[in-house]
């Protein structure tokens, strides 16, 4: 049996105020295989973006682990947690938060800019991967003048420049009308397949979800199966 390549056991998390205390996930269990595509569906405020944020060691739990490769990534430090992101992960959220001042190519390539790395081939790089995702005729665009569409393709685009294994994304087609949500699902797929990236979707969108490999779905802070139709 294949070891998954993320794990989270028996993850939990609540805040606090004055008056109460609400419980956004308790106890939640689940895996993700190397090259797999997974949704997880769910009522706004039942805490999806709060299990990415925590996936993605963006947001701590209030107890249990996740793991990826077999390692706990909350006994690591927060250097140590910041280089795992900027080296294994990728992230897309539902506004593409693209630089207004930067072209589409430097946006793609600014995760290489803020390593240092060289700059020229940085944008060669990123040149590279709006070509894969259909925009080579956009490179040198600044965000303002490129639709919603192309907007959230540059943000892929730009989740991919490192390479890494697992893409997290956010209600990544919350924003686009139906042909831009179905042009996205076919992006991911393509990069699904030929680069084997995993992606873990947060999503209100059923017919989406259903085009992922597992659903999931997160009520009353417990996450569990959905079956396909």
């Amino acid at each position: 049996m294949l070891s998954p390549l993320f794990k989270c056991e028996n993850i939990c998390k609540q805040y606090s105020d004055a008056s109460n205390t609400l419980q956004i996930l308790n106890n939640v269990n689940f895996s993700i295989l190397a090259g797999e595509k997974v949704a997880i569906l769910g009522a706004s405020g039942s805490g999806k973006s709060t299990l990415l944020h925590i996936l993605g060691t963006l947001d701590n739990p209030d107890s249990g682990d996740v793991f990826y490769n077999d390692r706990s990534l909350f006994s690591k430090s927060k250097k140590q947690q910041a280089l795992f992101r900027n080296t294994e992960l990728g992230f897309v959220y539902q506004f593409h938060h693209l630089l207004p001042e930067f072209s589409a190519a430097e946006n793609v390539a600014m995760p290489l800019f803020i390593k240092g790395d060289n700059h020229q081939k940085s944008l060669i790089k990123a040149k590279d991967l709006l070509a894969k995702v259909g925009l080579q005729d956009r490179q040198e665009h600044r965000p303002h003048q490129l639709s919603g569409g192309e907007r959230q393709r540059v943000a892929i685009a730009r989740a991919l420049i490192n390479q890494p294994a697992m893409i997290f994304a956010d209600e990544p087609t919350g924003n686009l009308d139906d042909k831009n949500t179905a042009s996205i699902y076919e992006l991911i797929s393509d990069i699904n397949k030929e680069f084997k990236t995993s992606f873990l979707l947060v999503t209100h969108d059923v017919q989406l979800a259903k085009k992922m490999d597992r659903i999931m779905y997160l009520e009353n802070g417990q996450l569990r199966m959905l079956e396909k139709d």
